[in-house]
């Protein structure tokens, strides 16, 4: 088997299943497999899996045993030559695979390949490709300094190497995964991506990034910046440190300290003030389906004007609400149309295909919101 995907999935029902559809498309000429592993969800996640995508493996954990030691048991079952590490929250276009994996195997010498993340609002994700966090960087970082922790000598739309990727999306084959012992379960959130992406590195391999393959990631509540966050991203940097740096007195006072002074300048900074919202003017509807176009207008009370896939292209489209019907509009166009026209006061939304649902998110520090109609 050519690949195996393997989703690690935690109380999000339907970003799961647009997820779990997006990638079916995308493996329609491969042989390869989806395997979800759920950590213990609350929702119904697990029954719609088994009702909706009964070949889907799925392996059910009765606890929350974190991001590092599910991935490494989807990981030990998994039948594919090459495994793709993918969070639940994200869309794939449909080549995603078949161009990653021309890639990979056109790299001598390949670690890990990441792609360009783009989160719900069409505006790119910079931890797509990153540096290696020594100490300095990582204060820095969390004081407001990104330029050395993300990896900008390589542009985004660029192909090349890059010290450290994120585990939204990871490609790599299996053999090296194994060979580097997977993803270290001392990490519980935060850090595991870095570890991982430093100890394939080590091995004599070198990761890659490829700025042509788009891949929808609406994040979480999980990158809030609070107080919670320095702990939990310095916690994870210390165990880093321990594990691959000289250990000493001065490292470990300064971790100490650099979470101390990151919370001391957020008390004293100004508030950072929730996004306006924004005055939608219109609201369209990309699909060609006029029976879909009523149950949605009539389930939100709301006037949605149909539009073909080029309309964009002919009328401005600025404080609207776009909604994008995946039966209609492939992930490929929709990811082009968000990039474009990103920034204007426009809000996404995707209909997944076959769902009664639509779906997205306004920031990519909040929670992604789901509408049913």
């Amino acid at each position: 088997m050519k690949l195996s995907v393997v989703i690690l999935n935690y109380n999000v029902r339907y970003f799961l299943e647009q997820c779990i559809r997006s990638v079916q498309t995308a493996i329609e000429t491969l042989d390869a497999e989806i395997i979800v592993i759920d950590n213990d969800s609350k929702d119904d996640s697990c029954l719609m899996v088994k009702t909706l995508f009964p070949n889907v493996v799925l392996i059910e954990n009765k606890e929350n045993v974190g991001f590092s030691k599910a991935n490494n048991q989807a990981v030990a079952v998994a039948n594919g030559h090459y495994v793709c590490i993918l969070n639940p929250d994200t869309a794939v276009a449909e080549n995603t695979f078949i161009n990653a994996l021309n890639y990979a195997e056109s790299v001598e010498n390949i670690g890990a390949l990441g792609v360009y993340l783009m989160d719900g609002t069409g505006n790119y994700l910079p931890e797509s490709k990153r540096n290696l966090p020594t100490p300095k960087v990582s204060l820095l970082k969390l004081t407001g300094f990104t330029q050395k922790y993300y990896a900008n000598q390589l542009g985004k739309n660029e192909a090349g190497e890059v010290e450290v990727l994120v585990g939204a999306f990871m490609l790599l084959k299996k053999s090296i995964y194994t060979q580097v012992g997977g993803f270290d379960e001392d990490y519980f959130m935060y850090g595991e991506d870095i570890d991982f992406s430093y100890k394939i590195s080590k091995a004599g391999y070198k990761n890659h990034y490829l700025g042509n393959v788009t891949v929808l990631h609406y994040k979480g509540e999980s990158t809030k910046i609070d107080d919670a966050y320095f702990e939990r991203f310095y916690g994870a940097m210390r165990i880093f440190y321990r594990k691959h740096f000289n250990k000493n007195f001065l490292l470990e006072n300064s971790v100490t300290a650099g979470v101390t002074l990151a919370k001391t300048l957020r008390k004293f900074s100004p508030e950072i003030k929730s996004k306006p919202i924004v005055k939608l003017e219109r609201n369209y509807f990309f699909t060609d389906s006029i029976e879909l176009l009523e149950k949605l207008s009539a389930s939100t009370a709301t006037v949605f004007q149909m539009v073909s896939k080029n309309m964009h292209t002919q009328i401005t489209l600025e404080n609207s609400l776009l909604v994008f019907d995946v039966e209609y509009i492939s992930y490929t166009e929709i990811f082009r149309i968000m990039k474009q026209l990103k920034g204007k006061g426009n809000i996404f939304r995707i209909r997944p295909f076959g769902c009664n649902y639509i779906i997205g998110s306004d920031q990519s520090d909040e929670k992604g919101g789901v509408v049913v109609f």
